[in-house]
C-alpha cells in the first residue's frame, strides 16, 4: 500500500470464467516473463488498463456481514482443530476469536500491543501482520506470528524496525487465549524503512515448512539506504529481502542448520533450514531463501496442492500474483509484473529490459496482473475450493485496496498437482496467464470501505476484511469481517 484513495461507492469482483474464447498467448520458447500474454495488463497512454476476459456476463454475489468492532483487520485463519473457531488478525496487534457459535470474544487469543513498534494511525503499512498455526495445532498447541518490533539495539543506526517471526504457546488455563509468556523469537530482520515488510506467513499442506514473505527493504524502486546499489535489494540474492524464506520450525538438528543461516536472536537455534532449499549449498546466499525478486510480497497463500501464490504489490503501475517455486526469480525491479521497469521513470516502461537476472536465470512473470483502473495495490487471496459458490471453485480470489475485489480462472487443463517444484523445471505453459472477468456484488450494508485482507474456514469458505479509515486509527472500530456468499444470502452483522 503506498497512497490514499478515494473510499468505494460499491463492491465489485473480478471472476474468470472457464469457458471463455480466446487463444492463451506464450512467450517464446524458454521466457518465462509473460511479456505479450493476451491476459498482461496493457500500458496506454501513461496508465495501466487490465484486459478483462468475457465482459457481457456479469454473476453476482453478495458480502455476508460477519463481525465488527475491528480496526485494522489484515487476516482470518482457523486454527485446523475442528472447533470452527475464526481467528482475525488485527494491525493494532491482537488477535481475535469468533466462536464456532458465530460470538466475538471480549478477550483477545494474542496481543502484542507491548511489544510493537508505534504505528501512524493515519497509514502504516507495520504491525502485527499474521499468524499461523502449526499443522499439529490440535496437539502442541504451537502458534506463528509475524510482527513488527522497534529496532534492535544491535540495528543499523537510522533504520527504521525490526520485523519478528515469534513461536507462542497455547495457554494451559484455556483453548481461547495463547500464553503471551511463553514467546520465542525465531527470526529478526532489521528493516530500513517503515513499508515493504512482506505480511503472511503460512505453513504449506505439501511439506509442512514455514513460508515467511519479506519486502525488498522499503521506499521507491528498491532504492535508497539499505538497499544494494545498481541492483536494488530484490535481485541481490546475497541479502534477505525482497524474498520468500522456507523454514522447518520441527528440526533443528545438527544437520539441518546451516552455519550460515540468517537468525539475528540470542536464544539460541529455534529453527532448521530444509535440505532441498535451491540456495542451501550457496555460502553467498542466505540458506532460508526459497525464491527472490519480489517489491512487497505481502499476502501468500497456499491451494490444496501446496502450490505457493503470492501476491506482490507493484510500484505505480502494475499489480502481480506469481505462482511460486523453488529458485525463481521474479523480477522485480528488472521487471514490474510482465513489463520493463526504469529507475529514473517509474511510470513509463521501457520498450525492451533482460529476461533473465543477474546470474543468467529466466525471470518468472506473473499468472496475473492487473492495471491500477481496477485500484491501487493488490490484496490477495486465495484459490477457492469451497462448495458455497461453484462458480468459483479453483479460482484465485482477490482484490484491490480501494474495496475492488478480484479472482482469476486457470488456463483450460490445468494441473494443480503437476506445477514444478523447482525453477529449473518451469516452461512457459506451467506459468501461462490466468483469466479476469468482472462481477457485481452486492454489498450487505452501504457503507465505504478498504479491502484489507481475505481468509478462509475450516471448510474453505472464504471471508473479506474491510475498514473505513485508511490507517490502523486505534480510536476508530470501523474493521469489519464479511463472508463471501451467494447473492443476497445475508445476515444481520454482530458487533
Amino acid at each position: 500500500m503506498t497512497r490514499a484513495v478515494a473510499v468505494m461507492a460499491s463492491v465489485f469482483i473480478i471472476f474468470a470464467l472457464a469457458g471463455f474464447a480466446g487463444a492463451q498467448e506464450l512467450p517464446a520458447a524458454g521466457n518465462l516473463t509473460n511479456a505479450g500474454s493476451a491476459y498482461a495488463a496493457e500500458y496506454r497512454n501513461g496508465t495501466s488498463v487490465t484486459r478483462l476476459a468475457g465482459e457481457n456476463e456479469t454473476p453476482n454475489m453478495s458480502l455476508e456481514p460477519v463481525a465488527g468492532g475491528f480496526v485494522a483487520p489484515l487476516m482470518l485463519t482457523d486454527a485446523g482443530d475442528g472447533t470452527g473457531r475464526l481467528f482475525v488478525v488485527d494491525q493494532v496487534g491482537t488477535v481475535s476469536v469468533i466462536d464456532g457459535n458465530g460470538t466475538l470474544l471480549e478477550e483477545p487469543f494474542l496481543d502484542v500491543r507491548d511489544r510493537m513498534v508505534d504505528l501512524n494511525p493515519a497509514f502504516d503499512e507495520r504491525g502485527l501482520l499474521s499468524i499461523a498455526f502449526h499443522p499439529a495445532f490440535r496437539e502442541n498447541g504451537r502458534v506463528f506470528a509475524f510482527y513488527s518490533a522497534p529496532l534492535r539495539p544491535e540495528g543499523p543506526e537510522g533504520w527504521d524496525c525490526t520485523n519478528r517471526v515469534s513461536e507462542f504457546r497455547l495457554d494451559p488455563a484455556g483453548p481461547d487465549r495463547a500464553d503471551m509468556a511463553s514467546e520465542r523469537v525465531l527470526l529478526e530482520i532489521d528493516k530500513p524503512q517503515s513499508t515493504h515488510n512482506g505480511g503472511s506467513i503460512a505453513f504449506s499442506p505439501r511439506d509442512g515448512y514455514l513460508y515467511v514473505p519479506l519486502g525488498d527493504g522499503g521506499g521507491a524502486g528498491d532504492s535508497g539506504t539499505g538497499h544494494t546499489p545498481e541492483t536494488g535489494n530484490a535481485q541481490d540474492p546475497a541479502n534477505i529481502y525482497g524474498s520468500v524464506l522456507r523454514i522447518d520450525v520441527d528440526d533443528i538438528s545438527a544437520g539441518n542448520v546451516p552455519e550460515n543461516a540468517t537468525r539475528a536472536t540470542g536464544a539460541g537455534v529455534l529453527y532448521g533450514v530444509p535440505a532441498d532449499n535451491p540456495f542451501v549449498a550457496n555460502a553467498s546466499i542466505p540458506p532460508e531463501i526459497y525464491a527472490y525478486g519480489f517489491r512487497n510480497p505481502a499476502f501468500i497463500s497456499c491451494d490444496a496442492e501446496g502450490n505457493l501464490y503470492v501476491a506482490d504489490a507493484g510500484q505505480d503501475l502494475f499489480e502481480e500474483v506469481s505462482l511460486v517455486t523453488g529458485g525463481g526469480n521474479y523480477g522485480w525491479r528488472l521487471r514490474e509484473g510482465t513489463h520493463c521497469f526504469d529507475l529514473l521513470n517509474f511510470r513509463t516502461p521501457p520498450g525492451t529490459c533482460e529476461a533473465v537476472g543477474r546470474r543468467g536465470e529466466p525471470l518468472i512473470g506473473p499468472i496475473i496482473e492487473g492495471g491500477r483502473d481496477l485500484g491501487p495495490v493488490i490484496i490477495g487471496g486465495r484459490v477457492y475450493n469451497g462448495t458455497a459458490l461453484p462458480d468459483l471453485s479453483g479460482h484465485y480470489v482477490f482484490g484491490y485496496w480501494n474495496g475492488n475485489f478480484a479472482a482469476a480462472a486457470p488456463p483450460p487443463g490445468w494441473n494443480a498437482s503437476g506445477f514444478p517444484g523447482s525453477a529449473e523445471n518451469l516452461t512457459p505453459e506451467d506459468v501461462a496467464m490466468w483469466r479476469l472477468q468482472r462481477l457485481n456484488v452486492t454489498p450487505a450494508e452501504s457503507t465505504g470501505a478498504f479491502l484489507l485482507g481475505f481468509g478462509e474456514d475450516e471448510d474453505s469458505e472464504i471471508y473479506a476484511l474491510t475498514t473505513g479509515v485508511a490507517g490502523p486509527d486505534p480510536s476508530t472500530a470501523t474493521g469489519r469481517v464479511w463472508k463471501i456468499v451467494p447473492a443476497n444470502a445475508t445476515a444481520p452483522l454482530q458487533t
